[in-house]
């Protein structure tokens, strides 16, 4: 357990929220015996990175809290799969078979990849699936089943004993047409098995019945055992308030859903969970991510370039600001994990507590020693020509040869998300720069220059090296320029490695043959 005086100076968020939920929720926490925090998914499309985010620092919260109680803590991960299809998403197959089922609760829906029962399930299982793949320990629950199996039905009375408040909270935010018909409760259609929207004629409160207006036609239906579902404002309050939640994130487009769902769950006589909106999730062209358009970058395309841990960092910093998630932001994730690891070293127990790799690990900062970035090994990749780990290990080796592949299986990985980041990504949009005159002398006097380098100096005095020949080569007011020009013509890149640290690996003669191949390619 980590000295308490540290937590509670410490700010980092998870804590924050820790220490909140504790602080709000005492009465209720201390009368069950529990914490429970809940996550929802919405099963109308495959899961993306976004749901994964949601679970991901929902568990650093839960890893502060078992440093700051012993109380049992449960993560439900909740699925709204009765809720009606209403879209076609446009990333799945025999969209036909989706478009035939329209407004049909999701576990109905038929599951156009043939797998499953339905397209709920099969959402269920891959939802199931990738949260597996990361050790996140939840508990699923589905709608369907709490629905049908009656476990919100006392409280499906409850919210119909309170329906005239409840319609007072909800009816000032809709449209004066939209008042008309808005019903809190969606019967399903016996002979379609559609999710209706239709309005109210009269409350059987004593026999849970409302009898609705459908279309002119009267239609009877109990609020029990899944024969209604509730709208989702209503629904998620429904949900606090059975599962009694203690603590639940949303996305900011949720907030006034939130605010709404907060006043029908103290209607009901529970105080609402202790909340915390994190700012949405963009592809790189800025637009919300969704699961029915399938843009961004999805959890097997990060998994395929680097580390699951790195895409944990990735969520855990600046939840409160928008995030971009496309392929190109991969390696800067890559990197600062890498970063985080070597602070982790040099740190105080305090400092570590604010390192996000201390809450991406539950509370233990890997130990290995940092060979290079992931941006180096990308070039170092290119330059190699190396298309498989061994060759890369080969040709690391060969300059550091105390390296010792057991001791290093960070390292080890980050080879294969480097080879397959660098051919799937990089390579196709390489531009390398075609220097004027002016700069083919200088890069030359960068050949001549490591003519009195060898393998056996330290990358500082490489770097030393290089800076000289920039400033006697033109470059002395804006070195900046003078590597810029390196990068552009040896890598194809406005950045790229510091080149004092890159010789020291790539070796000496090498990068001179290299930077000669670039020289007599243009």
């Amino acid at each position: 357990m980590i000295d308490k005086i540290n937590i509670d100076k410490t700010n980092a968020w998870p804590f924050v929220e820790a220490k909140k939920i504790i602080r709000e929720r005492k009465k209720n926490i201390e009368s069950k015996g529990k914490i429970t925090l809940q996550t929802g998914y919405g099963p109308s499309g495959l899961p993306h990175i976004g749901t994964f985010g949601e679970v991901a620092r929902t568990s650093m919260i839960v890893n502060a809290l078992n440093h700051l109680t012993d109380l049992p803590k449960e993560i439900i991960t909740f699925s709204d799969d009765m809720d009606g299809l209403r879209k076609v998403p446009e990333n799945v197959p025999n969209q036909e078979i989706l478009n035939a089922n329209l407004h049909k609760p999701l576990t109905v829906v038929p599951d156009p990849f043939g797998k499953f029962n339905s397209f709920g399930e099969h959402n269920n299982e891959m939802l199931k699936d990738f949260l597996n793949k990361f050790g996140f320990k939840y508990s699923f629950k589905s709608s369907t089943e709490l629905y049908k199996s009656g476990n919100f039905n006392e409280t499906l009375k409850l919210i119909l004993s309170n329906y005239k408040g409840i319609m007072n909270i909800i009816l000032p935010t809709l449209g004066k047409e939209r008042q008309q018909t808005y019903s809190p409760f969606l019967p399903i259609c016996p002979k379609s098995g559609a999710v209706l929207e239709i309005p109210i004629k009269e409350i059987d409160e004593s026999n849970s019945k409302v009898l609705f207006d459908n279309n002119g036609t009267d239609l009877e239906k109990s609020i029990l055992n899944g024969d209604c579902k509730l709208q989702w404002k209503v629904d998620w309050a429904m949900r606090w308030y059975a599962l009694d939640v203690d603590f639940e994130m949303y996305g900011k487009d949720l907030i006034e859903s939130a605010i709404l769902s907060t006043k029908i769950i103290r209607l009901l006589g529970k105080p609402n969970p202790s909340g915390f909106a994190y700012e949405l999730f963009l592809d790189e062209k800025g637009e919300k991510i969704s699961k029915s358009k399938g843009n961004g970058v999805t959890i097997d395309q990060w998994l395929e370039y680097a580390s699951p841990q790195s895409l944990s960092l990735y969520m855990y910093q600046n939840p409160k600001r928008a995030k971009k998630l496309y392929r190109e932001v991969v390696p800067k994730a890559m990197d600062e994990y890498l970063e985080f690891i070597e602070k982790g070293k040099n740190q105080s127990d305090l400092e570590k507590l604010m390192n996000p790799v201390w809450h991406v690990h539950n509370g233990t900062i890997p130990n290995e020693k940092i060979i290079m970035s992931f941006s180096m090994l990308l070039n170092l990749v290119e330059t190699s020509n190396a298309d498989n780990k061994k060759l890369l290990w080969k040709f690391v080796k060969k300059y550091k040869q105390d390296i010792k592949e057991a001791e290093h299986p960070i390292f080890d990985n980050l080879i294969n998300y480097a080879i397959k980041y660098f051919n799937d990504v990089i390579k196709t949009k390489k531009v390398y720069k075609t220097p004027n005159e002016n700069e083919k002398g200088a890069l030359n006097a960068l050949i001549k220059s490591l003519d009195n380098c060898n393998d056996d100096m330290a990358p500082e005095e490489l770097q030393t090296n290089i800076f000289t020949v920039g400033k006697e080569n033109g470059y002395k007011e804006n070195l900046r320029d003078w590597f810029k020009l390196i990068y552009e013509v040896v890598f194809g890149d406005e950045n790229g490695p510091r080149m004092g640290f890159f010789i020291s690996f790539f070796g000496v003669q090498e990068t001179k043959q290299l930077i000669k191949n670039k020289l007599n390619n243009v």
